[in-house]
């Protein structure tokens, strides 16, 4: 017996009996169908087949044919929007756990399913374009997309599209309809595109991988990624929500047109009885409680708002402590078992991985996290920006670099732990952490200083993104040439990114002081 499916079961009756009159025989007869299953699996009288093993046989009876079967699953989830009724995720995990049972290889993978994606939004933003406002302003109402909505989208994506591409992109409604409603709004394809190939390559690159690397545990991947996926679009839709709301109670004229509205919906037939009940808590619980969360809502708001100690303080705030967290996390693991979770995998892979040819080119990029280069990059940097008298950048940059490599050396003296055997190249000293990934943080904050000065967004995304691929390249070399283990690496990257970020929330305190110094 499952008494959630059950519980499941009897929703779905409801909903099909509360809106009987506004759907068809067709739509009754599948939410009847859903019901009966649903109670049939709640009842316990037939169970669902093993994924794993489903899976296992997929990859073999499919083969090469899989490319096709998850390249079309990228396109149909945008391009047909697939999308609103399956999640997209889930196709390509179970395309990375095939390419990790060896049918077929990540690479083409990851490049089939992010050319078929930016297809499949390209098709979905040209129906936008074609079909266009009419075609929502016919349609929408059944979907409560009115036409005051669609002016006020129209608004927001004209200062926020390519954010809402960029992050829609992992929200499974959002990125069903987006493309769609971004080309009925008269955005310009040339806008459009470069968030959205961006956008689709990390969502790509994600879950292929997450599959690949994980795909003795598919059931488990799956259900956490669902949740992962789920859990940010929910923290977005509040966020957004909570902020508009804000922002719509802050003057008069804003809290006159909002009790308007809810006046108006009081007057509908099903909540008229309810009316006098609704509208006493109201004025006795949520304006009371609305009016001693004023200040911290708006205080949590400035935090989020870009400039001053806005969002970019609360971004490295959390690079702080998320750093912080986990590299402590690791260095008690290491300190009391040889191995930590995910090294040996980590091993084994990069050992079925190597080629002649990878091996050379890691040993290349590797170069790139040695302190002289970063060293050398970093007083390039440095002089570039006290050219442009930004004192501040220039000064987190230095100390950034000089603390985490004292950091690093200090932790390795502490911890003591030793490399793995048969390193492809010479390495002395300690394992842990490791040095040449914290070295890799470096090209990050590099990025970071160097994007202000481009004009726009998208150039500043792909800048700070591309940096932040290039330092986990050249930390995972490190294994590949199994001089580290991942722990060691992960280790680097954390404790060095949490030097930089405490850099950085000095200087913007200092810098906000000044600044309001100079104002009074």
């Amino acid at each position: 017996m499952k008494p959630l499916w059950l519980f499941a079961s009897a929703a779905v009756a409801a909903f099909a009996i509360a809106t009987r009159r506004k759907r068809g025989k067709v739509e009754l007869t599948l939410l009847a169908l859903a019901v009966v299953g649903l109670a049939v699996y709640g009842a316990g009288l037939v169970e669902l087949p093993n994924i794993k093993h489903l899976i296992g046989d997929l990859g073999q009876a499919l083969g090469p044919y899989t490319y096709l079967l998850v390249a079309a699953g990228a396109f149909l989830e945008t391009g047909a929007f697939v999308g609103l009724i399956a999640p997209g995720e889930t196709i390509m995990i179970v395309g990375g756990v095939i390419a990790g049972q060896g049918e077929i290889r990540l690479g083409p993978l990851i490049f089939i399913v992010w050319v078929s994606a930016v297809a499949g939004d390209t098709v979905s933003f040209f129906l936008g374009r074609r079909l266009g406002r009419d075609f929502l302003l016919r349609h929408g109402p059944r979907v409560q997309i009115t036409e005051e909505r669609l002016i006020q989208v129209e608004k927001f994506l004209e200062r926020r599209g390519g954010t809402t591409i960029l992050i829609g992109r992992f929200v499974g409604v959002v990125r069903a309809v987006a493309p769609f409603v971004l080309g009925s709004s008269n955005m310009s394809y040339k806008r459009f595109i470069p968030y959205d190939i961006l956008g689709a390559g990390l969502w790509a690159t994600f879950f292929t991988t997450l599959g690949y690397v994980f795909w003795q545990s598919f059931d488990k991947v799956a259900e956490y990624a669902s949740r992962g996926a789920f859990a940010l679009g929910t923290v977005i839709v509040i966020t957004v929500g909570v902020i508009l709301l804000a922002r719509q109670l802050r003057d008069q004229e804003g809290r006159a047109e909002a009790k308007a509205w809810i006046d108006t919906q009081l007057e509908r037939p099903v909540l008229r009885p309810f009316a006098p009940v609704l509208r006493w808590i109201g004025a006795h619980v949520v304006l009371p409680v609305a009016t001693r969360l004023k200040g911290p809502v708006w205080f949590a708001i400035q935090r989020v708002t870009p400039g001053g100690l806005g969002l970019e303080f609360t971004t490295v705030v959390a690079i702080l402590a998320v750093g912080a967290f986990i590299f402590t996390e690791l260095t008690i693991v290491v300190t009391q078992q040889a191995l930590a979770f995910g090294d040996r995998a980590a091993a084994d892979m990069a050992e079925r991985l190597q080629t002649p040819m990878g091996i050379d080119a890691a040993k290349v990029v590797t170069a790139f996290g040695t302190f002289p280069v970063v060293f050398a990059a970093t007083l390039v940097v440095v002089v570039v920006l006290l050219t442009r008298r930004r004192v501040a950048y220039a000064m987190v940059l230095l100390v950034g670099l000089v603390l985490s490599q004292v950091a690093v050396h200090l932790t390795k003296e502490l911890v003591e732990r030793p490399r793995p055997a048969g390193a492809l190249v010479d390495a002395a000293g300690w394992s842990f952490p490791s040095a040449h990934a914290a070295h890799a943080i470096v090209w990050v904050a590099l990025a970071v200083a160097l994007a202000r000065g481009v004009p726009w967004f998208a150039g500043r995304v792909v800048v700070i993104v591309g940096a932040i691929v290039f330092a986990a390249i050249v930390g995972l070399t490190r294994v590949y040439l199994e001089v580290h283990y991942l722990s060691d690496v992960a280790a680097g990257w954390a404790q060095a990114a949490a030097i930089y970020a405490a850099c950085a929330v000095v200087a913007l305190v200092v810098v906000h002081v000044r600044e309001n110094r100079r104002r009074t």
